[in-house]
């Protein structure tokens, strides 16, 4: 059985539908789906639509904190949208009531066994999920990731993806979908084959240049919103 691990889709619809294209190409059955759905970019209803065309399990992420956040009055959508544009505010816009709860009421993380492969779902960390994890990370961060009831231990957050094989289970941060902070232009993600336990990084391209035209004009004092999608691109 293949799964596919997604995190930090982050409204880009464009990014995600390239990613499943292939995810149905190499067969995969399943999807484990790592938080971070809204923020940045614009189309969280795409993204949900692309999503129930297949079986996933999903846990929340700290974006979807942020969003129940100004639900609940302790955050000002117009303070958010000043650091993270207006992926927060068209979500709100874009998606029905169920939805919002779905996803903003979603487990922090959640333990999955798929074919007998124990899978700990986590956004940040198994301990915070707003605690970024990098390649970089010290040893004891990443050994403090080791859990003797997973063989692997998933996680999103940083937008950077690693692999790390600690005693007893393997550490994979799968990266981000749809802002990756390696290179622009590329979905990060992973397919488990719980056939042999094997594990594949997937770097996938798709085009950035609609979406890169409607950061510049929905929000056009954050440069950094389309600048990412060109990072490290020759």
């Amino acid at each position: 059985m293949k799964v596919a691990i997604l995190s930090d889709i982050h409204g880009n619809s464009c990014a995600l539908q390239r990613v499943l294209q292939i995810a149905k190409k190499e067969k995969v059955q399943k999807l484990l789906v790592l938080g971070d759905l809204v923020g940045y970019y614009y189309h969280p209803d795409k993204v949900m639509q692309l999503l129930s065309e297949w079986q996933y399990s999903l846990i929340k992420g700290n974006h979807e904190d942020l969003l129940a956040g100004i639900l609940n009055g302790k955050i000002i959508e117009s303070d958010l949208r000043k650091k993270y544009g207006s992926g927060h505010k068209l979500a709100l816009e874009k998606l029905n009531k169920d939805t919002i709860n779905t996803i903003t009421t979603a487990p922090e993380q959640m333990n999955i066994e798929l074919n007998k492969v124990r899978f700990l779902m986590c956004h940040g960390s198994p301990w915070d999920h707003d605690h970024y994890i990098y390649p970089d990370a010290e040893a004891e961060i990443l050994n403090k990731c080791d859990r003797t009831d997973a063989d692997f231990v998933v996680c999103g957050h940083s937008h950077y993806q690693f692999i790390h094989r600690n005693t007893h289970s393997t550490l994979i941060n799968v990266g981000s979908v749809g802002q990756s902070r390696n290179m622009g232009g590329i979905a990060n993600w992973v397919i488990v084959n719980t056939d042999n336990k094997s594990v594949e990084m997937k770097a996938t391209p798709y085009d950035t240049s609609e979406l890169e035209k409607e950061v510049k004009e929905v929000d056009p004092t954050l440069p950094y919103l389309h600048e990412i999608l060109k990072r490290n691109r020759s």
